[in-house]
């Protein structure tokens, strides 16, 4: 239950701190977690980013104070926006109207109220995993830095895998992969305040690096790895979904500060068939 608790401690640090410049650092500390996954599992539950819920939070209470008689100026700048423009034109994104226009009788507006999370142990369906420790080993591949702001790591990684699809990065890559297959790799958490590096990797190989490659060691922790069944990505963030939903409040595990790795084996990514790995770090 310290999983649950934690994540309801940190909606609640967020509502008590809406008006405020929020530091997502120290709400992913509340969470018991790392930035990156704490972003990444709140964007898996509840299908928005954190920015986003803050965004719709503020611009729900934000309607309230005007609907009270609050002046317009006074309630954007209550809400972190600079301008009043920025203000009416986010308001009007989520609303459809004006700001001024939602004090017109038969106003329709829309409301987004505060999160709470539960455990929901469905049981419909078999979660394949297992847990074990591996000893450090090295990987090859090309990496790249992915920001946080603004959650722009949800289409900075995408972004890359296509770049070295296009540039043929990922076809020099595959054709060295080993047992494992080519694997996605979430790291260096701890060296950057908004950043991580990501790597689209094979583990280590004899051959002299081309130039743009790197290696890197991962280090030896205890892995909770599960089996994704269909195609990717939609499949692996299912997955994700009933991990961070279902087996993290039920188990008790919290994510160690390790990589994150995806484990992608040779085969067509967008069959109904094709399995594929999520290994999470972990601790109790």
């Amino acid at each position: 239950m310290n999983w649950l608790n934690a994540m309801n401690n940190a909606v609640e640090y967020i509502e008590n701190n809406i008006t405020k410049k929020l530091d997502i650092e120290k709400v992913a500390k509340i969470a018991l977690s790392s930035t990156f996954h704490f972003q990444r599992m709140y964007h898996m539950i509840t299908g928005v980013t954190i920015g986003e819920y803050i965004r719709r939070r503020r611009l729900t209470l934000a309607t309230q104070d005007i609907i009270s008689g609050e002046k317009i100026i006074n309630v954007a700048y209550k809400y972190g926006y600079e301008t009043p423009e920025a203000f009416t034109k986010a308001f009007r994104k989520m609303h459809g109207i004006s700001p001024s226009a939602s004090r017109e009788p038969g106003a329709n507006l829309k409301a987004y109220p505060k999160l709470s999370f539960h455990i929901s142990i469905k049981g419909d369906k078999d979660m394949n995993y297992k847990i074990f420790d591996k000893g450090s080993f090295k990987v090859v591949g090309k990496q790249t830095r992915i920001s946080m702001l603004n959650e722009e790591n949800f289409n900075q990684v995408p972004r890359f895998w296509y770049d070295c699809m296009e540039d043929g990065s990922y076809d020099w890559i595959s054709s060295k992969a080993g047992k494992l297959g080519v694997l996605g790799i979430s790291k260096d958490f701890d060296k950057y305040k908004d950043e991580f590096n990501y790597m689209i990797a094979v583990e280590e190989i004899k051959d002299k690096l081309p130039k743009g490659y790197v290696s890197t060691t991962i280090p030896a922790t205890t892995w909770a790895a599960f089996e994704s069944i269909g195609p990717v990505p939609e499949a692996l963030h299912d997955l994700l979904r009933r991990i961070y939903t279902e087996w993290m409040p039920s188990t008790g595990y919290q994510h160690e500060c390790a990589p994150g790795i995806e484990v992608f084996p040779a085969g067509d990514m967008t069959s109904p068939n094709y399995r594929c790995e999520i290994w999470i770090p972990i601790k109790k």
